[in-house]
């Protein structure tokens, strides 16, 4: 973690995070400048700058165009993703969704649910299969 992000800040910084990339997306293919995400996710600019620096630093796919007409893009999929995960790494994604709060958002429900279900009663120890 960044030690420059205190832990009581960690959890509006990953649920605004999730709001930039979030809008990136929907938005996708036009730029987005900071302006107007600053304005869609209610922060000033430069604290979306500075979330877009720590975003690409995480390996996030996400383009900066410079110069009058720039702004944010990230790549966007037309299908849903695909991808394998192994119990152990389904159990550290429902453990860091609990800590945020799995009910955030409507997108932060629906994954929680889909993991949940993923993991499975067969992988949960102590509980059999009905």
């Amino acid at each position: 973690m960044d030690p420059s992000i205190r832990l009581h800040q960690l959890l509006p910084l990953v649920e605004r995070q999730h709001a930039v990339i979030e809008q990136l997306r929907a938005r996708h293919p036009k730029l987005t400048t900071a302006a107007q995400l600053a304005e869609l996710v209610g922060v000033s600019s430069r604290t979306i700058e500075r979330d877009t620096v720590r975003l690409r630093e995480a390996g996030i796919p996400l383009e900066v165009v410079t110069g009058a007409h720039g702004g944010y893009r990230i790549a966007s999929r037309d299908r849903d993703c695909q991808v394998r995960l192994t119990p152990g790494e389904v159990s550290a994604l429902l453990a860091a969704l609990v800590a945020i709060g799995p009910y955030s958002s409507a997108t932060a429900q629906s994954v929680f649910a889909k993991l949940t279900v993923a993991l499975g009663p067969e992988d949960l120890p102590g509980l059999t299969p009905p």
